[in-house]
């Protein structure tokens, strides 16, 4: 077998991570290990799951930085500490991570140890994208990170994936934000094992296995599987499942319980169904949310959200133990009455990141909504910038006058190519001010740009 120390991390050991990683991973690397083609049984490979880890879009430090003790180990934004989680999460980083993007847990734990303690820091922003890891380390992380949250808020921004161990890591914090494209979950446990006998076999090569104790080469990769070290390696993904799934309980409270974690056997969602399943909190654009958590943090009147937006939202994480019926007053932000507000006091005096919610609920009927809708679609500004006109229509409160001389203001398609085009490349996501906090229309075109194409 070539590269023996890669394979053992592969090979024979659980993981915690999507079984479409896995496979992935099996197939596209499996032959540089084996030195011939991999099948794979029991898993399926979706073109997701071969997307290669990306950079943050909060933070574009280096990994060689971060070694070299060129930073902190995090970003300091506003008195929030952005830590990304990105790529493979692994127990003890080799030099693999230099080339395959692997984040080590010991590397997140000092990290979230260094804002815990720093008084300068008055929240915590886990950026989480990952498929998942590795079991050993996972959990201890999972415990420091809910640790952290009873001193100062931590919020989870998923962008745009919180699989498994990633999720294991994001359901410990205060809030879970989430694009509606984005999933979460996989809470299970998997292991896969590589039988070679027949491949040996082909080449003339007889591998004896010499060992003491009967269970000592279970699960060797020189013969095919026997039953019953299946049916034991099972009852140990059971068990490590069960750990997940307490885990889980412990940071979602009454959101998701331990029962509930087991109750989802293991599958993904996305978006709205993640937050109707209690794995999340929200569904918002990644930078608005930010920028209410900066907010909230410091202690700032929170930026208005946009209506459609707030519904959206609002329905999504209102529960009927928590809020009464037919109440539809904007919710943009409800972090003030989640659950996890008393496990994560904020230091700074607070804001609420909602208006008190009126009597009554006010504002047009949706006959005259869908008429101001209308209207702005077919505004005659709306020719060529027909991203622009549905962003004003759906996520603002625009008047079709107002709306239109946002349209006449704002360049046509080719020309926002090119303004496109000279944008800094290392802008992040929530680095930038939200459309809210800028009157250029550019501005406000780049981010209906940007919602439509993804």
């Amino acid at each position: 077998m070539r590269h023996p120390q890669i394979a053992a991390r592969v090979f024979h050991t659980p993981l915690l991570v999507a079984p479409a990683k896995a496979a992935a991973f099996a197939l596209g690397f499996g032959p540089r290990l084996t030195g011939a083609e991999v099948e794979v049984v029991g898993a399926e490979v979706s073109a997701s799951a071969q997307l290669a880890p990306q950079a943050s879009l909060l933070d574009g430090r280096t990994e060689e930085e971060l070694r070299a003790g060129a930073r902190s180990g995090y970003r300091l934004v506003d008195g929030i500490a952005v830590i990304p989680v990105t790529g493979t999460l692994v127990h003890r980083r080799t030099w693999l991570g230099e080339f395959s993007g692997e984040t080590s847990y010991e590397a997140l734990s000092a990290e979230i140890m260094t804002a815990a303690e720093n008084p300068g820091v008055r929240g915590i922003a886990l950026e989480i994208d990952s498929f998942g890891g590795e079991v050993a380390g996972c959990f201890s992380l999972a415990d420091q990170v809910r640790a952290a949250r009873e001193a100062k808020p931590v919020w989870a921004f998923v962008s745009d994936h919180a699989f498994s161990a990633g999720y294991a890591i994001a359901s410990q914090a205060s809030r879970i934000v989430m694009p509606r494209t984005a999933g979460v979950g996989s809470i299970g446990v998997i292991a896969m094992h590589a039988d070679f006998s027949q491949q040996l076999e082909a080449m003339g090569v007889q591998v004896t296995v010499i060992s003491a104790g009967s269970h000592k080469a279970d699960g060797n990769p020189y013969e095919p599987l026997p039953e019953s070290v299946r049916a034991s390696l099972s009852a140990e993904m059971e068990e490590l499942r069960a750990i997940f799934a307490e885990t889980v309980g412990a940071g979602r409270g009454a959101r998701l319980d331990a029962a509930g974690a087991l109750a989802t056997e293991a599958a993904t969602y996305l978006g709205e169904a993640a937050v109707q399943a209690g794995l999340a909190d929200e569904v918002a654009n990644p930078r608005e949310a930010f920028e209410r958590f900066r907010a909230e943090v410091n202690g700032r009147p929170a930026p208005a959200a946009p209506r459609a937006s707030s519904k959206r939202i609002e329905t999504m994480t209102t529960k009927p133990d928590t809020a009464p019926k037919g109440d539809t007053a904007p919710a943009a932000t409800p972090a003030a009455a989640t659950p996890e507000a008393e496990a994560a006091p904020v230091t700074a005096p607070q804001a609420s990141a909602v208006p008190a919610a009126p009597a009554a609920p006010e504002g047009p009927s949706a006959a005259d909504e869908r008429t101001r809708i209308s209207a702005i679609l077919n505004h005659p500004e709306a020719k060529g910038r027909e991203d622009l006109a549905k962003s004003l229509a759906f996520d603002s409160e625009m008047s079709a006058e107002q709306a239109g001389k946002h349209l006449a203001a704002a360049p046509k398609a080719a020309a926002a190519q090119s303004l496109s085009a000279r944008m800094d490349a290392e802008a992040t996501e929530l680095d930038a001010p939200a459309p809210e906090a800028s009157g250029d229309a550019g501005g406000i075109a780049a981010q209906a740009r940007k919602r439509h194409q993804a």
